[in-house]
């Protein structure tokens, strides 16, 4: 019987996907994942629909949309009811391991989090939330003693990771050892952005950045301090990733191996005049995805696949964060629970003449938010954008609806950068075609919304009918 492939999942904070040498960023360095993207499937229309960190990492460790496991809002508790990814593999006969970041306990960023809470994971080296990286502390095992990872945090944690690839690794040929996951969640570049170790500061000048067309004047010198920092942080984690593959190499099995680097959603970075997340624009919702997997033979001639120096592009699949889990799933040939909802890409992935099992489609949604003004061209407030939305990220389009109605309408193969919403009055599109392609885009998503049993109600009902408690900013209250 042939030995299931180990797993290799690797995850950023808040890492959008135009913030790589392979996507066309010509600042930031990351020669690493750059060279990883040449070696794996890159899908270049990977979404986190999702975009805001507890929602897209209950997603990732469940399968489930945020509706059915109830974190559709930052720091609430992950509940046991679904199996989990690492129950999954358990159950096909898998050691499973995390290190670094989890934020879906829900009851204290710096709390110990017993067993029971941890979704089936064995090796355990973790903290719930922190983004001090330089003083960084976590749990290991069993023991509700604080430990301080040394240094900056994500490569601390890396060469824990390695150091369980390397004892995973170390054995007779005699020896039989179980395959394993394991799960590496880093906390950049998520801010605070200037605090990665100073020989990759060093790298970034703010005046050197190239600022996104959609960056407004009056947050350019921002824009340009922050993304400074943020690459910085990208280069120190790209490093890493090096660091990771080779020791894959050195013990030998990375044939053996499915490797996964993404992210749990992106940032804007002043694009649209926004920071952060959970918005429904590329800069938040559109993360990196690269598969690597060298047992996996893939030669899919087309418009829709391209073989180029980025690697073999698949810029068919929207996939979003629940796919994650039965896609590997399926990859190791494992069965798939019945309380995953996400979609296998597996077989897609595998076989030449396989259909593609999802619409392409990727469903857009903000359950409660919280809000900020977002400042316009022209430097002024412009609009509140801490709104409940509902959307859909087509291989074309990105169609958007907040309570009131129809909100943004792009064109993205026409305006990447999303410059002119065809809903807005002042708009550079004929009335009569936004209107068309509104009932059509409508359409397909009154029919996700009935499919996933949403009724796009205010963000407080949700809130309500869960039971979370809120503060005076509407938001849940987290502690440290």
């Amino acid at each position: 019987m042939e030995k299931k492939p180990n797993v290799v999942f690797v995850f950023g904070d808040q890492w959008r996907a135009q913030t790589f040498g392979y996507t066309g960023n010509t600042v930031v360095r990351t020669p690493h994942i750059d060279r990883l993207a040449e070696q794996s499937l890159n899908l270049t229309r990977a979404v986190s629909g999702c975009p805001v960190c507890s929602p897209a990492r209950a997603s990732l460790l469940t399968g489930q949309n945020p509706l059915t496991h109830g974190v559709f809002v930052n720091d609430v508790q992950l509940s046991n009811r679904a199996i989990s990814i690492a129950e999954a593999f358990e159950q096909g006969g898998y050691d499973t391991a995390y290190i670094g970041k989890w934020h879906v306990d829900g009851r204290g960023r710096s709390n110990y989090i017993p067993p029971e809470r941890r979704q089936g994971f064995d090796y355990w080296k973790v903290l719930e939330c922190t983004h001090d990286y330089n003083q960084s502390v976590y749990y290991a095992g069993d023991s509700d003693q604080k430990l301080h990872w040394d240094g900056y945090d994500a490569i601390a944690q890396t060469e824990d990771a390695i150091d369980y690839i390397r004892q995973r690794s170390n054995h007779s040929e005699f020896e039989a050892q179980p395959p394993f996951l394991l799960m590496l969640s880093w906390g950049p570049p998520h801010a605070p952005y200037q605090t990665a170790p100073d020989q990759y500061r060093q790298l970034y000048r703010p005046e050197d950045v190239i600022l996104r067309p959609n960056v407004p004047e009056s947050m350019a010198d921002q824009a340009r301090v922050d993304l400074a920092g943020y690459y910085a942080h990208c280069t120190a984690l790209d490093d890493c990733i090096g660091r990771l593959l080779s020791s894959l190499d050195q013990a030998g099995i990375a044939e053996d191996t499915i490797f996964v680097f993404t992210s749990d959603h992106g940032d804007m970075l002043g694009s649209q005049g926004l920071t952060k997340k959970q918005k429904p624009w590329e800069e938040s919702i559109r993360i990196p995805f690269l598969l690597r997997y060298p047992k996996l033979e893939v030669s899919r001639p087309g418009a829709t696949t391209t073989h180029t120096s980025a690697g073999r592009e698949v810029s068919d699949v929207l996939i979003d964060v629940p796919d994650f889990m039965p896609t590997l799933l399926g990859l190791a040939d494992l069965p798939i629970p019945d309380t995953v909802e996400g979609t296998d890409y597996s077989a897609y992935f595998k076989a030449t003449n396989a259909e593609n099992p999802s619409d392409s489609t990727a469903f857009l949604a903000c359950y409660h938010s919280f809000g900020q003004w977002r400042y316009g061209m022209d430097g002024g407030p412009h609009d509140y954008t801490g709104r409940e939305f509902r959307g859909l990220r087509t291989s074309r389009y990105t169609y958007v609806r907040s309570l009131a109605g129809p909100w943004l309408l792009y064109d993205n193969e026409t305006d990447p950068y999303q410059l002119n919403n065809l809903l807005s009055p002042s708009s550079r599109s004929n009335p009569e075609v936004a209107a068309e392609l509104v009932s059509l885009l409508d359409h397909q998503l009154r029919e996700k919304l009935e499919a996933r049993n949403d009724k796009f109600q205010p963000g407080i009902d949700y809130i309500q009918q869960w039971g979370y408690q809120v503060d005076d900013r509407g938001t849940v209250p987290y502690t440290n």
